[in-house]
C-alpha cells in the first residue's frame, strides 16, 4: 500500500485540515500518515479558539521515523502555525525526499486578501521558502500575493493576472505551480496552472456554485495528492479534486440542514471513489 506522510494541524470542529486530509486520503487506499503540527478546538473562523502547540514534537516524530526506515510517496503539507514549524517541515523534507516522490505543498494562511490570524508578512515571505523546496504548490489567489508581496486583485482576477502571477510562483523553484479558485470568463470555477519544464499554461474550471465555505483548499489539496498517488497524472488528479470540491460545495449548498463553517465532503466520498478507482 502507498503511503502518503501529511503535516498540518488538528481542527476538532471545522472538518479542515488533518480531519479533512486523513478521510479523504484513507478512502482513496492511500496509508495516511500524519504529523499534527497543533490541535485546536475550532478553526481558525471562530471566535476564542484554543491552541496547543505541538512544535516541539515535530523533531523527535521525524527521528523516530527516520529510525524505522519509513518512506513516503508523497509528503503534503498545509496549515502550519509558525516560523519555526516551516523550518521544521523543511527537515522533513530533506529526511524524507526521494528521486520517485514528490511534495506538495498547500500554503494555507489566508483568504479574500487577508491573512489567517496570528499570521503576517513575514510569515508569508517564509512559507514562499518552503514553497521553493516544493514540487508542486498550490495556493489560492490570496495566498500568492501575500508569498509574491504584491497587491491582491481580488477574486474575479482576471486570467492574464493570474498567469502572472503563476510566471512569477515558478521563480521560486516549484515544478508545477497551481492556483485556486480562479474565475474564468465563462462562468466556471476552477484552477490555472503553469508546467515550468514545458513552459505551458493549463486550466480546469467547474460548474461555480453560489455558496462559500471555510476548508475546500484543504479538500481540494487531499483529493489532489490522494489522486497523484493512485497514479494519476498531475493533470487528471488536480481534474479529480476539481469536481470531488464542486460535489462537495453543490452538496452542502443544497443541504437545508448544511453548517456553516465547512463543506459536506463526507457525504461525496462515494463520488470520489468513482473517480478514482471507479467504484
Amino acid at each position: 500500500m502507498k503511503r502518503i506522510a501529511t503535516i498540518q494541524d488538528i481542527s476538532c470542529i471545522g472538518k479542515c485540515s488533518l480531519t479533512a486530509a486523513l478521510p479523504i486520503i484513507s478512502a482513496m487506499g492511500v496509508e495516511t500518515a500524519i504529523v499534527p503540527t497543533a490541535v485546536l478546538s475550532t478553526h481558525t473562523q471562530f471566535q476564542n479558539f484554543t491552541f496547543r502547540d505541538l512544535t516541539d514534537d515535530l523533531e523527535p516524530i521525524r527521528n523516530h521515523w527516520q529510525s524505522q526506515g519509513f518512506v513516503f510517496d508523497a509528503i503534503y503539507t498545509g496549515y502550519l502555525g509558525s516560523e519555526r514549524q516551516i523550518a521544521l517541515v523543511e527537515d522533513y523534507f530533506k529526511a524524507f525526499k526521494t528521486e520517485n516522490n514528490r511534495i506538495i505543498v498547500d500554503p494555507a494562511m489566508a483568504d479574500n486578501g487577508k491573512l489567517y490570524t496570528g499570521f503576517d508578512t513575514h510569515f508569508a515571505k517564509k512559507m514562499s521558502t518552503l514553497c521553493s523546496h516544493a514540487d508542486i504548490i498550490l495556493p489560492n489567489i490570496s495566498e500568492a500575493c501575500l508569498m509574491l508581496g504584491v497587491p491582491y486583485p481580488g477574486e474575479d482576477a482576471g486570467e492574464a493576472t493570474v498567469k502572472e502571477l503563476l510566471l512569477r510562483l515558478a521563480e521560486l523553484g516549484a515544478k508545477t505551480v497551481v492556483i485556486t479558485g480562479v474565475s474564468f470568463a465563462d462562468g466556471s470555477l476552477g484552477f490555472l496552472g503553469y508546467h515550468t519544464q514545458s513552459n505551458t499554461f493549463f486550466s480546469y474550471g467547474t460548474e461555480k456554485i453560489p455558496y462559500k465555505s471555510h476548508g475546500t483548499g484543504d479538500v481540494f489539496a487531499s483529493a489532489f495528492t490522494g489522486a497523484l498517488v493512485n497514479d494519476f497524472s498531475v493533470a487528471d488528479a488536480l481534474k479529480i479534486a476539481a469536481d470531488f470540491t464542486c460535489a462537495c460545495i453543490k452538496n452542502t449548498y443544497e443541504d437545508p440542514n448544511r453548517v456553516s463553517y465547512a463543506v459536506n465532503f463526507e457525504a461525496e466520498i462515494p463520488y470520489l471513489l468513482k473517480l478514482v478507482l471507479g467504484k
